[in-house]
């Protein structure tokens, strides 16, 4: 019998791993941590390859780690390392940097021996327990379960382009989706207006590639992906006090700015405009199909000719693993609010001994709940409550 399974092993789960060893909430040998990959954050550092990201958009203090400044610390004593790793007035780590911390972190906790690879497909409750089964059959049993689990998976497509990815399954992807690959085409057009659009967009187009990007509204300019306040406690502790969750849910929309990149990456993105192998034009794709080798993109203003399409559209907000979740909601009568996500307390427990943090947390922690920031914060409420 095991005192802790945490379900998921990217930035929320590993975050969540590492703070109950380090706070010494549980041994090593008495934890689990379930998760599709192969090794922790194995997704993240797949997405971040993709659209090759030189700096992470948050700053040095947002970490996996229980001390605000150890990622500096750790760059101050790395020789292989410096103060170029940091970006800006704040302090952006370099994806190396970050990573090269988070490996450190992982090492130091030892969570590669409480990795399982698997993927759940049922949580049930065991009298005082809770009993974990994966896909492939391999039965876990713990005294206390945290769902750790993301919308990674749930890659938000179009209309259109579903219609056209069931006529041309090769053509068209989500740049997050793992089956997707596109290392042979010269001619992409991308399609979204965010950080990794734009990212993505840079990356190819020094490549050589004829690269077009496609936006539906004019680039949102913004530092972070939502206001620096809802760190602390001016705004959380106005959102918790709310006490109607739809309330809440509005708060987290209108708070986020999605489709946005700060201005570092908008300089860059401006500047391979000017080397003539990348071009944007501002429309809303309504329609594709296909003639012969290209693909024709019909959109409000103008017809666009490629050969291949990259979605960088962002995620579904739909409650993730609904699938495996559904009937743990229905047999134990889980508390929901109309959006579908949980309604937990103020230690993110959802039932007892059952804990959330990242999206599933999001009704308490608030918009930050899926981003770094937000993982350090739900990791610390669940450790300190113990």
């Amino acid at each position: 019998m095991l005192d802790w399974i945490v379900i998921g092993g990217g930035i929320q789960g590993t975050t969540m791993a590492h703070f109950l060893v380090q706070m010494r909430k549980v041994p090593i040998e008495k934890l689990a941590i379930v998760d599709p990959h192969e090794s922790p954050l194995e997704n993240w550092h797949s997405c971040t390859e993709k659209i090759d990201m030189p700096f992470l958009r948050s700053p040095s203090v947002h970490h996996l780690d229980v001390q605000p400044f150890s990622l500096q610390k750790f760059v101050s004593k790395n020789c292989s390392l410096n103060k170029q790793d940091f970006y800006g007035r704040y302090k952006r780590p370099s994806l190396y940097a970050f990573s090269e911390h988070c490996r450190h972190l992982i090492q130091d906790s030892n969570l590669l021996q409480a990795w399982h690879k698997g993927r759940v497909v049922s949580l049930s409750r065991r009298k005082k327990h809770w009993m974990v089964i994966t896909e492939e059959g391999k039965k876990l049993e713990a005294l206390n379960v945290v769902l750790a689990i993301g919308v990674s998976e749930q890659t938000y497509w179009p209309e259109w382009a579903k219609l056209l990815k069931n006529k041309d399954t090769q053509s068209v992807g989500h740049i997050f989706d793992s089956s997707f690959s596109f290392n042979e085409s010269q001619e992409i057009t991308i399609v979204g207006g965010g950080i990794s659009a734009a990212h993505l967009a840079i990356k190819l187009s020094k490549q050589g590639r004829s690269v077009h990007l496609i936006t539906r509204h004019p680039f949102r300019i913004i530092d972070f992906d939502s206001d620096p306040a809802w760190l602390g406690p001016k705004n959380q502790l106005m959102f918790r006090e709310e006490a109607s969750y739809q309330k809440r849910r509005s708060f987290i929309t209108d708070a986020r700015h999605r489709g946005s990149m700060p201005r570092d990456i908008y300089i860059k993105l401006m500047g391979q405009t000017r080397k003539n192998n990348l071009t944007i034009s501002k429309d809303e794709i309504q329609e594709a199909n296909i003639k012969e080798t290209k693909i024709i993109l019909y959109g409000k203003s103008a017809q666009y000719e490629t050969e291949t399409i990259v979605l960088a559209t962002g995620f579904s907000s739909s409650l993730p693993g609904k699938e495996w979740l559904t009937p743990l909601i229905n047999k134990e009568n889980l508390q929901c609010s109309d959006c579908g996500y949980p309604i937990v307390s103020s230690s993110l427990q959802w039932s007892n001994n059952l804990y959330v943090v990242g999206a599933l947390a999001e009704l308490e922690i608030g918009p930050i709940s899926r981003n770094i920031s937000g993982a350090r914060q739900a990791a610390e409420q669940i450790a300190q409550s113990l």
